[in-house]
């Protein structure tokens, strides 16, 4: 399975006021980066795969439209998925965007 093209042009379009921004296909999405970090996916499960702090990731699961990311049966800990249907509302997915491009401007550039 692909990403969702609707999806990734959504975020491209709330990306499009960050500076240093880049786009990489990997694993069948397509992984947006900042400042050489990743911050977002557009994953091949459809859903929106956001980078976070690890210590706050937790607050936002709800088991249903944000769930931990998963690799190989762990959970990958500062990683969220959350269903398109939660992100309909492009607000939603704004809040969702400005998150994981928080916690990519956190970090050290690459």
């Amino acid at each position: 399975m692909t990403y969702d093209d609707v999806l990734a042009d959504r975020v491209r379009t709330l990306l499009a006021g960050v500076d240093d921004v880049s786009e990489r296909a990997m694993f069948g999405g397509l992984g947006f980066m900042v400042r050489g970090n990743m911050a977002l996916a557009a994953s091949s499960t459809a859903d929106l795969m956001v980078r976070v702090h690890p210590d706050d990731g937790e607050a936002w699961i709800d088991g249903e439209a944000v769930r931990p990311m998963e690799m190989q049966g762990r959970v990958t800990r500062g990683w969220l998925l959350v269903d398109t249907a939660a992100l309909v509302e492009d607000e939603h997915l704004q809040e969702w965007v400005d998150r994981g491009v928080a916690r990519a401007l956190s970090l050290p550039a690459k």
